[in-house]
């Protein structure tokens, strides 16, 4: 009964969340089956590199820290955030590749879920590990799904923004915002860890890791808005060259290209779809070189053509 009532209370929360912040990103939505994998790969991949590599580490350690208390609040403050932040990000760094992954907004997706998906596994071994009466497992509970679990999406999805705004920068650039990301996600980390070892001053992790949660709240509210103005300034050039209705800008760049009534229905999703693609096509087309460039470039030749068709002929659909 336990581990049943512990499944349940890892799974439902996390993956609420999962379904919040994947259909928060309205404007250039992620695959979900993508976004599922990052979300699999923090629940099994990375728990398992992130306990292997723990108890290497911790083993080492422990030849130079031979208090049992202190070596406990080491391994919790330093080998932790460090180990868990780079398993958890590792699959970030093989997913950029993936040509949906190209912004802010894209890291934060990809970065969440995997952090959604270790903090899934990780509350479920808390739960049926450390609760020692009914009130005590509610308690665990209730911390870890509005915290704890919460601290692993906020720290990895931070990593993820890092990667995607350095998508398509020089080489040293990325290497350099990547590292900077995974520095301040070993520091969300790291100090959540920390106040947590010591009761006096566990309240300030608590406002801590609030704090940090507004603060992601709003650079993803930030990102989406962004994606909001690259819609409508690079749809505004498709408009001026005749391609797309001038009507239509405010449309597709608002929650307003959700609502039926404005374009034969048999398209309108198509068309949103496809409008929004050529959008960022054409910034990554402005960001890239070499091979990408030209793949970019047919990329947006064949949206052009494939919405004036569209628009053209909407029975051909």
């Amino acid at each position: 009964m336990l581990i049943l009532a512990s499944a349940l209370a890892a799974i439902i929360p996390m993956s609420t969340y999962l379904f919040l912040i994947w259909k928060f990103d309205r404007y250039d939505r992620e695959p979900f089956k993508l976004v599922l994998i990052d979300y699999f790969w923090g629940a099994a991949g990375a728990i398992v590199l992130a306990l292997i590599g723990s108890f290497l580490i911790s083993t080492f350690f422990s030849f130079f820290i031979k208090n049992e208390l202190e070596l406990s609040q080491f391994n919790s403050v330093v080998v932790a955030p460090v180990v868990e932040e780079i398993t958890k990000g590792f699959f970030l760094l093989i997913i950029i590749s993936n040509r949906k992954f190209d912004n802010i907004t894209d890291g934060i997706v990809y970065g969440g879920a995997i952090g959604l998906g270790f903090g899934m596994t990780e509350n479920f071994l808390y739960f049926i590990s450390f609760a020692e009466s009914v009130q005590s497992w509610i308690m665990l509970v209730i911390i870890r799904s509005l915290f704890s679990a919460v601290m692993h999406c906020v720290s990895t999805a931070t990593l993820g923004a890092f990667l995607g705004y350095a998508k398509f920068k020089p080489k040293p650039q990325k290497i350099f915002y990547g590292l900077v990301g995974l520095f301040i996600a070993i520091v969300i980390h790291a100090t959540w860890n920390f106040t947590l070892n010591y009761k006096s001053i566990a309240p300030l992790g608590f406002l801590f890791l609030f704090v940090s949660i507004i603060i992601f709240i709003a650079a993803f509210s930030i990102s989406i808005r962004s994606e909001r103005k690259i819609i409508y300034n690079e749809l505004k050039e498709e408009a001026d060259r005749g391609l797309i209705p001038e009507l239509h800008l405010s449309i597709l760049s608002s929650p307003l290209r959700e609502k039926k009534g404005w374009l034969d229905e048999r398209i309108r999703k198509v068309y949103i779809n496809s409008a929004t693609a050529l959008a960022f096509r054409k910034v990554q087309l402005k960001n890239s070189n070499g091979e990408s460039k030209l793949f970019y470039q047919r990329e947006v030749d064949n949206y052009r053509v494939f919405i004036k068709n569209l628009l053209l002929n909407p029975k051909t659909i």
